[in-house]
C-alpha cells in the first residue's frame, strides 16, 4: 500500500467534485417490489436478500452492500427489507429466486436490537421507519429461514449478518440465560456464512449457477456447515449437550474458539448437537486493499428507499450519510466486544485513492452540505496499521496486538492515516472531517511522532473526542483486554496538549461500563473515584454490561470463571447489584444517589459505607452532551 499523498488527488477533484461524479438520480434502487420487477423486465431474480433493516442504500447497511456487490458481478438481486413474518405474502413478493435466499437479522443481533442490558423491550429501533420498534421479530434469523421453507420447499438459504456470526455455534443467551443451539442448527438453514461476506456469496453463487448442490460445498472459509459425522480434519470442541449441562466445558469450548481465530493457524472445529454436527470451517482470508476498494467503489445512492419517506425516515442513516469506511477489523481483543470475532483481527485498509475518490463521490450528492462526520472504521487510527513480520502475525495466536501490553512486532506508525485525513480534508468542496467514531488512544499514544494526535486536534476533532477506557480497575482492565487508567492520564495530557497548541478547547468524551464481570463494589468505587479525581468529569452517558453471544466477557459472565486460566470471576448478576453498580458510576443523577442511600443502609462493610456516602457529596448530575467537565 503506497504511503503519503497520492498524485492522482487533483485528477479525482477535477473528475469527481467538480461535475458531482454521476448524477445520482440515474441510479436505480434495488427491486423491492413485483412492480420494480415488472419495471425493469425482470422475470426472475437470482438472490433474494431479506434483511431485519429497512433497506437504505448505503453502504454501511449489510444488505444493500452485499446485493449492490453480487449485482456487480452480474447477479439479479433484490431485497426484502423487513417482511412481516406473521405470513408467507412477504417472503413470496419478489418470487422464488433461482440460486439462493440470503437473510440476516440485519445489522445487530435482533435480541441486543429489542432488548436493554437489564432485559427491558426497548421502545425504538433506529434501523426502522420512523426509528419505531416492532418491525422484526426477535430471533429474526430462525423465524425468517422458517417463513422461506414454507413458503418455497427446497430452495436453498445462505444466513449470515452479525447476529448468524456470533451464533454460529453453541452460545450462551443472556435473554434466555441458557446455552442456546447453532443458529445454524436452531433455522435449518443450509449454510451459515460468518464474516463480513461479500467475496464469500459471490463463490457461493458461483458454485450454485453451476449446477453443484450446496451440500456439497463444505471447504469455503468462513462458513459453517451441517454433517451427520465428525469430519476426520476437525478437532472436536465439547457438544451443545455438554457445553449446555456443564460450565467447564462451555469455557474449554469458548477458548477453544477463540484460539482459532486466526485464519493462518486456525482448525477446522466440530461440534455436536445430538447426532447433528455444526462444522466450522476457518475464518476467511483478510481482503486485500483492491478487492476493499472494489467494494466501496459500487453506486450507493446513500438514502434510505422513498417507500419510507412518508414514515419518518431511517434514524440510523442519518450519522452516516456521508461518513466514510476506510478499514475493518480490529486487533484490540477487547474481551467484552465482538467485532474481531465478526470482522477479523487483520486490519483490511483500502487504498488512500479509493477513499478520495469517495470523498469526491460525495461532494456531488445532492444532500451534501460539506462536511464529513466520520473517516474510520471499528477503532479510527487502526488504519493500515500492520505487523513488521507479517510470517509471525500468521503464526500468532494472541487474542490482542495491545493487551496486556504492546506487541512489539506491531508497526504503531501513523502516517498513513495522518496522510490520508489531510488529502480529504484538502478537496475543495469539504469544509470540514471528523473523526467521530472513536480511538484507541492507547495506540495514538504508541504513535512517537505525534503527529497523529496534533492532526486530531487541529483538524478532525469537533470539540469533543470519543474514546472508551471502560474501567480503572487494574484488575479489570486487564480481564477487559484494555489498558489501565495510566494511559488514559498519558493521553488525556498530550491530548490537551495538543488542543492548546492548535489554539483550541477541546474535550475528551469517556464511555466507562458498570457490570462487567471481576468488577465488584470496591472496583466500582475505585472507577467512580478515577473519574472524580483524574478524569474531572460526571459521566451522563454509561454502559452497562450486556453479555453478547461469543466473546470472552460472557463466557466470564455465565460461568464466574475466567476461560483462560480457569480463576473465579467476580459477577454482578442480580438486577439489585447491576442498578447499584450503575448507580455508583453515575452517582450525580438524583435517581442513582436514593439507590446508594439505600446500599449504606444495608452494606455491613465501614469502608464500602464510607466511600459511597463520599460520593453522594458530589455536586452536579452531568451535561446534554454526555457529561460535563467539573
Amino acid at each position: 500500500m503506497t504511503k503519503g499523498p497520492q498524485a492522482p488527488l487533483i485528477i479525482q477533484i477535477n473528475r469527481y467534485g467538480r461535475t458531482g461524479l454521476k448524477d445520482f438520480s440515474k441510479n436505480q434502487y434495488l427491486p423491492v417490489s413485483a412492480d420494480d420487477l415488472k419495471t425493469r423486465n425482470i422475470e426472475e431474480l437470482d438472490i433474494i436478500f431479506v434483511s431485519g433493516d429497512a433497506y437504505v442504500d448505503h453502504p454501511a447497511f449489510a444488505a444493500s452492500l452485499l446485493a449492490r456487490f453480487l449485482e456487480k458481478h452480474g447477479f439479479r438481486t433484490g431485497i426484502i427489507a423487513q417482511p412481516d413474518w406473521r405470513s408467507t405474502a412477504d417472503f413470496m413478493k419478489l418470487g422464488q429466486p433461482r440460486l439462493f435466499f440470503a437473510v440476516s437479522a440485519g445489522n445487530m443481533d435482533s435480541m441486543v436490537s429489542h432488548f436493554t442490558a437489564e432485559r427491558k423491550r426497548r421502545t425504538g429501533d433506529l434501523y426502522s421507519p420512523g426509528g419505531k420498534a416492532g418491525a422484526r421479530p426477535d430471533r429474526a434469523s430462525i423465524v425468517y429461514v422458517n417463513r422461506i421453507r414454507e413458503a418455497y420447499p427446497g430452495v436453498p438459504v445462505i444466513l449470515g449478518g452479525v447476529e448468524a456470526s456470533l451464533r454460529r455455534l453453541a452460545h450462551y443467551d443472556y435473554w434466555e440465560d441458557a446455552v442456546r443451539r447453532s443458529l445454524l442448527v436452531d433455522s435449518g438453514a443450509d449454510l451459515l456464512v460468518y464474516g463480513m461476506g461479500e467475496y464469500l456469496l459471490l463463490q457461493i453463487a458461483r458454485y450454485i449457477k453451476s449446477g453443484r448442490e450446496l451440500q456439497y460445498l463444505n471447504n469455503l472459509p468462513g462458513t459453517v456447515w451441517r454433517s451427520s459425522r465428525l469430519p476426520s480434519s476437525a478437532i472436536e470442541l465439547p457438544s451443545f449437550e455438554e457445553a449446555s449441562s456443564g460450565k467447564n466445558a462451555f469455557s474449554r469450548a469458548t477458548r477453544m474458539i477463540h484460539e482459532n481465530l486466526n485464519p493462518y493457524t486456525a482448525s477446522r472445529l466440530a461440534q455436536a448437537h445430538g447426532k447433528i454436527w455444526a462444522v466450522q470451517n476457518p475464518p476467511a482470508p483478510p481482503l486485500s486493499s483492491a478487492e476493499m476498494d472494489a467494494i466501496y467503489q459500487l453506486p450507493f445512492l446513500r438514502r434510505a428507499h422513498p417507500d419510507y419517506e412518508a414514515s419518518g425516515g431511517i434514524p440510523a442513516l442519518e450519522p452516516v450519510q456521508f461518513s466514510i469506511t476506510t478499514h475493518r477489523g480490529c486487533f484490540g481483543g477487547c474481551a467484552f466486544c465482538a467485532l474481531g470475532l465478526h470482522q477479523g483481527r487483520s486490519i483490511q485498509s483500502r487504498s488512500q485513492a479509493s477513499i478520495v475518490e469517495e470523498a469526491c463521490r460525495i461532494i456531488g450528492h445532492p444532500d451534501f452540505k460539506g462536511s464529513i462526520p466520520d473517516v474510520g472504521g471499528p477503532s479510527a487510527n487502526m488504519y493500515g496499521m500492520q505487523g513488521k513480520d507479517q510470517q509471525r502475525c500468521r503464526e500468532c495466536k494472541r487474542l490482542s496486538c495491545l493487551s496486556p501490553r504492546l506487541c512489539k512486532n506491531l508497526d504503531t506508525s501513523h502516517e498513513m492515516s495522518v496522510a490520508m485525513l489531510e488529502a480529504i480534508r484538502k478537496i475543495p468542496g469539504v469544509k470540514n472531517v471528523r473523526v467521530a467514531s472513536g480511538i484507541r488512544y492507547d495506540l495514538a499514544s504508541a504513535d512517537t511522532s505525534g503527529r497523529y494526535i496534533q492532526a486530531l486536534c487541529s483538524h478532525y476533532t469537533g470539540g469533543q473526542l470519543k474514546v472508551a477506557p471502560e474501567h480503572a480497575a487494574p484488575g479489570v482492565c486487564l480481564l477487559m483486554n484494555k489498558p489501565g487508567p495510566q494511559a488514559y492520564e498519558q493521553f488525556a495530557a498530550q491530548f490537551e496538549q495538543a488542543s492548546r497548541k492548535a489554539g483550541k478547547k477541546q474535550y475528551l468524551l469517556p464511555y466507562f461500563m458498570s457490570g462487567h464481570p471481576g468488577s465488584g463494589l470496591q472496583e466500582m468505587l475505585q472507577l467512580a473515584q478515577f473519574i472524580r479525581d483524574k478524569v474531572h468529569f460526571e459521566p451522563d452517558q454509561a454502559q452497562s454490561f450486556t453479555p453478547t453471544p461469543m466473546t470472552l466477557s460472557t463466557a466470564m459472565y455465565y460461568t464466574g470463571h475466567n476461560p483462560y486460566n480457569g480463576k473465579k470471576v467476580y459477577v454482578a448478576r442480580s438486577p439489585k447489584d447491576r442498578r447499584l453498580q450503575r448507580a455508583i458510576l453515575q452517582s450525580g443523577l438524583p435517581r442513582n444517589r436514593r439507590i446508594i442511600r439505600e446500599a449504606i443502609a444495608e452494606i455491613g462493610d465501614a469502608k464500602i459505607k464510607a466511600d459511597l456516602a463520599a460520593l453522594l457529596g458530589r455536586k452536579g448530575k452531568g451535561g446534554e452532551q454526555g457529561g460535563r467537565k467539573k
